[in-house]
């Protein structure tokens, strides 16, 4: 049973996610827009949207995927990102005057952990991605997850970011700690084991249950952002790996209840055995559900799903959802002026071995090229190798290949804050 106060916070979530609702005041967050009208986009910004929740994680996204497809941003771009960082190395969501001194209040583990990885990819920034690892290491909870902003309960999204980063950088997340418990620990907290119903085993949960005895259930969104995590990755996705047999279920003795923590050993594939589920049973793509609302197509949760399956060398199973996204990706990315969602799609495609340049009839590439600043050089990016990449990715699932929300209730501002960013649909 849901809490009053709970169902009340759901329903607040479903109604922004809906757009029914106005976005609550956050008087001390500086943003876009005024009583007066909407204020100029930062120069170097990718995307023409309101970037106040959403501007350091979309252009993280945008700079990712551009560099993987052998785009190189202009310096603007590129200056704008690290121009955001904060003096004590983490990002904020985004902040209009850059000259002034940050909050640490309004910093942003998920924005931190994209802004690293982005970093990365571009490479020549070591003193940034330097100083974003260490404000992951101070701001680490004492279970060893991870908040949307610092000293929140954590959540498995946040968690799962932190280790994309920390494995980006090249640092072994058992070995970022807080009293004890280390990243694996943190992201295990989340995730469902033998105690959890069968059809929900291997799957994460938003947050862990609270003290008032509301049970947690498996969140798609949630699931499908750790799993990435769970399967030992960080974006770009390689999709170097791969394994004809499907991801091994989560083996639980007679009875279901003889544990609860997932073994790291088995994380990964029992997370890749639930979404391959999930995605097999519910046409290829996984669902947004909220209280008062009717289920929806959930494009992030989707896209993750598939990159997660990818990294854990099964892309059989993620086909069918790739192929989905190739179909459904004009919605999302509302006709190609959504940033994030865009580059997300690039991600997915060129994780899949497919080509961003013709997938699902579209040039992703050149449409997320278009929604910053002219790149300085434009490159050729190596042809993808599957025959999945060969054919016409129009839509429909490939016949080459073997096919096999939840509540989001978080804690505050943070909460209404990444769903405001990390959601790049309406319902």
């Amino acid at each position: 049973m849901l809490t009053a106060a709970r169902l009340g916070a759901a329903a607040l979530t479903a109604a922004l996610l809906a757009g029914t609702a106005a976005a609550p005041a956050f008087a001390d967050i500086p943003g876009p827009t005024t009583s007066l009208g909407a204020a100029p986009l930062p120069d170097g910004l990718y995307g023409k949207g309101d970037p106040t929740y959403d501007a350091v994680w979309r252009q993280s996204l945008a700079l990712t995927a551009l560099t993987a497809a052998k785009v190189t941003p202009a310096d603007s771009a590129v200056s704008w990102l690290t121009g955001q960082q904060c003096a004590d190395g983490g990002w904020p969501s985004y902040r209009a005057d850059a000259s002034a001194a940050c909050d640490p209040v309004f910093e942003d583990s998920n924005a931190t952990a994209l802004a690293i990885q982005s970093l990365i990819s571009l490479g020549g920034h070591q003193d940034a991605v330097d100083k974003g690892v260490q404000w992951l290491r101070t701001a680490q909870n004492a279970d060893g997850s991870w908040a949307f902003n610092p000293g929140n309960p954590g959540d498995a999204d946040s968690t799962g970011l932190a280790v994309n980063a920390l494995l980006a950088a090249k640092v072994d997340p058992a070995s970022v700690a807080k009293a004890g418990k280390n990243a694996f620990d943190g992201l295990a907290g989340f995730q469902l084991g033998c105690a959890a119903p069968a059809d929900q085993r291997g799957a994460f949960v938003y947050q862990t249950a609270p003290a008032d005895g509301t049970a947690a259930e498996a969140n798609a969104l949630a699931t499908g952002q750790a799993s990435l995590a769970a399967t030992g990755g960080k974006l770009p996705v390689a999709g170097s790996t791969r394994s004809d047999a499907a991801p091994k279920a989560l083996a639980c003795a007679d009875g279901g209840a003889t544990g609860t923590a997932v073994p790291r050993a088995d994380s990964g594939e029992a997370v890749g055995a639930y979404l391959a589920a999930q995605l097999a049973g519910g046409g290829q793509h996984l669902m947004l559900t909220m209280p008062g609302a009717t289920p929806t197509p959930d494009y992030t949760a989707t896209a993750w799903a598939a990159l997660g399956l990818i990294q854990g060398g099964h892309p059989q199973q993620a086909a069918g959802a790739v192929d989905w996204l190739a179909k459904e990706g004009g919605t999302w990315t509302k006709g190609g002026t959504d940033a994030a969602a865009t580059a997300t799609l690039v991600l997915v495609a060129q994780a899949a071995q497919r080509d961003p340049a013709a997938f699902g009839g579209t040039d992703l590439v050149k449409q997320l090229t278009a929604l910053g600043p002219a790149p300085k050089a434009v490159g050729t990016a190596a042809p993808a190798s599957s025959p999945a990449a060969k054919k016409d990715d129009g839509g429909g699932i490939s016949g080459y290949w073997t096919l096999g929300v939840g509540l989001l209730i978080g804690i505050g501002g943070g909460l209404l804050l990444s769903l405001q960013r990390k959601r790049g649909q309406k319902l």
